[in-house]
C-alpha cells in the first residue's frame, strides 16, 4: 500500500482531471467551429451522408447553442469548483475543506448537544438507565449504528456472533461487564484440539459427547468413548462442559451456539479451533455513550427486571 501513499499519485489524479476538462473543452470548441456542408446551391444540406442499417440517416444538424452554453457552463463550473474545493491530488482548494473537517465540527456541535444528556446518565447506575424510556431509545439508536451490522438489528446475532437478547452469556451478562466488553472489546480463542484428543474418530467420539450434552441426538457408544477424551477440553469449559466466563468458554451443555450444533460443525470446531475478535469501541465512542450502550444492550435480556422497576 505504501506505492498509493507517494506524492506521485497527487499528481498523476491532478494531472488525468485536468486533461479530462481540457478534453471536453477541445471537443466542444471544436463542434462550436464546425462549418455546416452546403449543397451546390449554396444552401445547408439535410443530411452528412452517413447511413446506417439501410434507412437510418445523420441529419446535417448543428447541436443547439443554448445546449453547448450548458456544456461550457458545466466546464466553468468545474474549474471554480476545483479552485475552491480538493479535487486535484493533494491541492486544499481556497476554503480549505475538508470531509474530515466538517466531521470533527459535526462531532463538536453533537457534543455540546447531547453532551450533558449522555453526562447526566453517566451518573447513573446502568440499570437505573436501561429502566429510563429516553435512554434505552438513544441506547437504540446507538446499537444500529454501531452495532447490528454484527449482532443484527434485532441483536439477535448470526453465526459466529452472539445473541444479545437471551440469557446465555460468554464472559457473564452483569450490566459492568457488558459495559466492559464494549470498552475494551473481546478476543475469544480456541485451539484446535485434534491432535490432543488422539485420532479422527476420538473427534467425532467427543463431538456425539458434546451434543449429548445439551440432548441433541447423539450416537451413544460415540458418547461413550468420547466422554473420557473430553478431559482435554475440561481445562477451559470444566469438566461439566458448563463453560468459564472468566475466559470466555461457552457453556457445552446447554442448546445455545455460536457456530452451529450439528456433529459436523463440533468436529470441524474441534479440528480448526474458532478465533473471535470484537474490536473496542472505547476510545471512538467514549465513556458516556458507551454507559447507555450497555444499558440498553442489558435491558434486551432482562425485559422481566425492567417490568419489576416500574
Amino acid at each position: 500500500m505504501a506505492d498509493f501513499t507517494n506524492g506521485f499519485w497527487d499528481w498523476y489524479i491532478a494531472l488525468i482531471t485536468v486533461l479530462g476538462i481540457a478534453g471536453c473543452g477541445i471537443l466542444l470548441w471544436s463542434q462550436s467551429t464546425h462549418k455546416v456542408k452546403l449543397d451546390a446551391d449554396g444552401k445547408p444540406e439535410k443530411t452528412t451522408g452517413h447511413v446506417w442499417d439501410e434507412d437510418l440517416t445523420e441529419l446535417n444538424t448543428p447541436m443547439p447553442r443554448w445546449w453547448m452554453g450548458l456544456f461550457w457552463l458545466t466546464i466553468a463550473f468545474s474549474v471554480a469548483y476545483l479552485v475552491l474545493y480538493p479535487g486535484l491530488g493533494s491541492y486544499a482548494g481556497k476554503f480549505g475543506w475538508n470531509s474530515t473537517g466538517e466531521y470533527q465540527a459535526e462531532l463538536k456541535k453533537a457534543d455540546a448537544d447531547y453532551g450533558p444528556l449522555f453526562a447526566k446518565y453517566a451518573q447513573q447506575d446502568i440499570k437505573a438507565v436501561a429502566a429510563d424510556p429516553q435512554a434505552r431509545a438513544i441506547g437504540e439508536r446507538l446499537f444500529l449504528t454501531y452495532c447490528a451490522q454484527c449482532h443484527g438489528s434485532d441483536a439477535r446475532g448470526n453465526k459466529g456472533y452472539p445473541n444479545l437478547t437471551d440469557d446465555d452469556w460468554l464472559y457473564g451478562g452483569a450490566p459492568e461487564v457488558i459495559k466492559e466488553s464494549i470498552m475494551k472489546g473481546r478476543h475469544g480463542q480456541m485451539p484446535p484440539m485434534a491432535a490432543a484428543l488422539g485420532s479422527d474418530k476420538d473427534v467425532e467420539n467427543v463431538a456425539h459427547y458434546v451434543r449429548s450434552l445439551s440432548g441433541l441426538t447423539a450416537d451413544p457408544i460415540k458418547v461413550a468413548f468420547g466422554k473420557p477424551k473430553f478431559a482435554a477440553c475440561a481445562a477451559c469449559h470444566g469438566s461439566d462442559a458448563r463453560g468459564n466466563q472468566m475466559l470466555g468458554a461457552p457453556n457445552l451443555a446447554d442448546k445455545v451456539w455460536l457456530y452451529g450444533g450439528s456433529a459436523d460443525t463440533i468436529m470441524e470446531t474441534i479440528r480448526k479451533g474458532r478465533d473471535n475478535t470484537m474490536p473496542a469501541w472505547g476510545d471512538f465512542l467514549g465513556e458516556p455513550k458507551a454507559h447507555v450502550l450497555a444499558a440498553y444492550v442489558w435491558s434486551l435480556s432482562n425485559q422481566p427486571a425492567l417490568e419489576h422497576a416500574k
